[in-house]
């Protein structure tokens, strides 16, 4: 399974994930611009000491990624997604993809992606959900759907 952040803007959201990622045995994808430094102490802090069991990898850009994994199955998580998280059957090698705490996804991606746009449901009137919980909310779904391979 891999979780795919693009641009994100807030490092303790990202060290969080990569957390969850490292606990999960998930590979974290960060597609650039990153709006912190890697080294930034909040990320760090975030991710406490599983920095070493993180299975980490940058991109310039989200089209880097797509070519690096062309047989790749991208589901895209909005609050605009047409379809419930929930009712994908994932697979193993999944990309799950989200975006910047601010703005989310590029409109463009989204457009060009309509059926692996996914939601997560809620309260009519409310935003959207934290970026690290919404991660953790998909990924866990994924992972139990696959009877959380690897995991005790």
């Amino acid at each position: 399974m891999h979780i795919v952040l693009v641009e994100p803007e807030i490092p303790a959201n990202t060290g969080n994930i990569s957390r969850t990622c490292a606990v999960t045995g998930t590979s974290l994808h960060l597609v650039e611009p990153l709006g912190f430094s890697t080294d930034d102490r909040y990320l760090k802090r975030a991710g406490l000491d599983y920095w070493h069991l993180l299975d980490l990898h940058y991109h310039k850009n989200f089209t880097a990624l797509q070519e690096k994994y062309p047989q790749g199955r991208f589901w895209y998580f909005t609050t605009k997604g047409g379809r419930p998280y929930h009712e994908v059957q994932y697979q193993q090698d999944d990309f799950l993809v989200f975006g910047k705490e601010t703005a989310g996804l590029p409109k463009e991606l989204l457009a060009a992606n309509p059926e692996r746009c996914l939601r997560i449901p809620m309260q009519g009137d409310v935003r959207s959900l934290n970026l690290s919980n919404s991660v953790a909310i998909a990924v866990y779904e994924a992972l139990r759907q696959l009877n959380f391979p690897g995991m005790k």
